[in-house]
């Protein structure tokens, strides 16, 4: 068809008012989106936007049904979405990110979730043990490859030791906790609500991630999602704003929701909301903090591969 003939058949359609099926939004066929839902350790936009159903109500006019598995471990979010059975981690990780695209998983960083340092802290019941240097020799316990994980290490080499300096074994948050209360360990790497429950049972903490790392927590999305339907990944990055706004303009109902979903307190909630940063924005300092946390898993044998972390992000706003 020749450039006039085109011209001609694209003047038609604007002047019936048509959409030409060629620039159409390639959405129609999806029937389904997977998005993932964490909760812990005081993760309030993914609250929000689940409790007031704000992916349903966006994505309905669609007819797009919305599954929200409840995948709280980083390789199982990021399992899921190489088996495309969610197409979107929505409380990822940074490590979980690295570690998956270094072994093939093709996703794509978009956006921030949270940045809080001040939510991870290493912790014991003995009083003797004030600081980290007094961690020398002792038993710590903690998830592996974790952010938790690269801010003991962040904070033994601050203070002068080296990871051969301590005994670290490879626990979940609450086998660590139940560990440390037993006497099983001398320090235990906790998060979140752990903290607050931990100090009423007489623990104290020895150092939070403040000043070690920044506690980067992120979205993914499937990358061959990403590439079919960009208009539909934009629309989710636009739900995850309208559950700022909410956050915003009702902060007394959002710690109630969140205190009632999570079976915390008000009060706790209230506690620990500062720690968080929710701007979703990915920052110089993000990416910066995404090479550290790279170089942290490949120095300890958590991953062989090296990646580009620039080919990790995909910048798609305006």
């Amino acid at each position: 068809m020749t450039r006039y003939y085109l011209s001609l058949l694209i003047a038609a359609f604007l002047v019936a008012g048509t959409v030409l099926p060629c620039f159409a939004a390639q959405s129609e066929d999806v029937k389904e989106i997977g998005i993932t839902y964490v909760k812990f350790p005081l993760n309030v936009p993914a609250i929000i936007a689940y409790k007031k159903n704000m992916f349903e109500n966006e994505f309905k006019q669609d007819g797009i049904t919305i599954t929200r598995p409840e995948l709280t471990s980083g390789p199982k979010q990021t399992q899921a979405m190489a088996a495309d059975s969610v197409q979107f981690a929505s409380v990822l990780g940074a490590s979980s990110a690295i570690i998956a695209k270094s072994n093939g998983v093709d996703l794509k960083v978009i956006a921030v979730f949270a940045r809080a340092p001040k939510a991870f802290n290493i912790m014991t019941a003995n009083k003797s043990i004030k600081s980290i240097k007094d961690l020398k020799n002792k038993i710590i316990a903690g998830p592996k490859g974790t952010v938790l994980h690269q801010m003991l290490y962040a904070a033994l080499l601050k203070d002068g030791l080296t990871p051969s300096d301590i005994k670290f074994v490879n626990m979940s948050i609450p086998q660590a906790r139940a560990a440390l209360m037993s006497g099983n360990v001398s320090a235990a790497l906790v998060a979140g609500p752990s903290v607050p429950d931990m100090e009423k049972g007489g623990c104290h903490v020895i150092a939070n991630g403040e000043g070690l790392i920044q506690g980067l927590i992120v979205v993914a999305v499937n990358n061959n999602f990403l590439k079919k339907h960009r208009d539909l990944v934009k629309r989710y990055l636009d739900v995850t704003k309208k559950s700022a706004e909410f956050m915003k303009n009702n902060p007394e109902k959002t710690f109630e929701i969140v205190a009632k979903e999570t079976n915390l307190t008000v009060e706790n909630v209230k506690k620990m909301f500062p720690w968080y940063d929710y701007s979703s924005a990915i920052t110089d300092k993000d990416v910066k903090d995404l090479e550290t946390t790279q170089k942290f898993l490949l120095d300890n044998g958590m991953m062989k591969n090296k990646i580009n972390i620039k080919d990790l992000i995909s910048n798609i706003e305006p």
